[in-house]
């Protein structure tokens, strides 16, 4: 058996609070914060204003050979993670429902998966990082010391996903939204590859009646429980 790296993944649907949760728990730990849902929103963002044929995987690769994907730092605890892709800063326009829905088509590409997998594991090589996404404790990380998964009711995901856009300024129809979240789920449990699920040592966390710091909480005291 493999040892286990100094790493915390945090999987789970749209909605249960990963970003929010993994940034905080970075902070209290001192680790690095990897997004790497905001990575799948800047490809898909990327293919689609070059308009490429998502169903020609060749295609695909080539055009991802020349892209060229960085993350920066968030500028404060509750801000989301800086995206720039050949150069052009994407950080706003992936974070809306749309781009959401689009990432989870295109994650579902084998040359998608490959490229950014690769990329996750190289940043994730020196330990001391909390990634979360979909598959970061099945895939990206399988041998993470610390795996979790949330989850919450659809109708609270939808809840706090409305309220979070309504925030930054943007207009949303509740019940659309509610309906492209169940969507998203369907499409990321029943892709044949990296499909959103639980690993099987990870802890699960039902965040529906729980707010963040006390999710947050719980979360650091299992970590630190296990830290030598």
């Amino acid at each position: 058996m493999s040892e286990k790296r100094e790493i915390v993944t945090i999987d789970g649907p749209s909605g249960v609070g990963k970003s929010t949760l993994s940034r905080k728990v970075a902070a209290a730990l001192g680790y690095t914060y990897l997004d790497t849902g905001a990575m799948y929103r800047a490809v898909a963002l990327f293919l689609q204003r070059l308009q490429i044929d998502l169903t020609d995987e060749q295609a695909v690769g080539s055009v991802l050979a020349g892209m060229d994907l960085q993350l920066f730092p968030a500028g404060q605890e509750d801000g989301d993670v800086g995206v720039v892709v050949n150069g052009q800063d994407v950080s706003s326009v992936i974070r809306t429902p749309e781009a959401g829905m689009l990432a989870s088509l295109v994650s579902a590409i084998p040359a998608v998966r490959k490229r950014l997998t690769e990329m996750q594991q190289t940043l994730g090589q020196q330990g001391k990082i909390v990634a979360e996404g979909r598959d970061t404790g099945t895939v990206v990380f399988p041998d993470a010391r610390w795996k979790f998964y949330l989850e919450a009711d659809l109708e609270e995901r939808a809840r706090r996903r409305v309220a979070q856009l309504r925030s930054a300024g943007q207009e949303v129809d509740s019940q659309e939204l509610l309906a492209m979240i169940a969507k998203r789920d369907r499409d990321d449990q029943e892709r044949t590859l990296a499909p959103l699920q639980k690993a099987d040592d990870a802890l699960s966390i039902d965040t529906t009646s729980l707010d963040i710091d006390e999710v947050c909480t719980k979360m650091l005291e299992v970590i630190q429980a296990q830290r030598t």
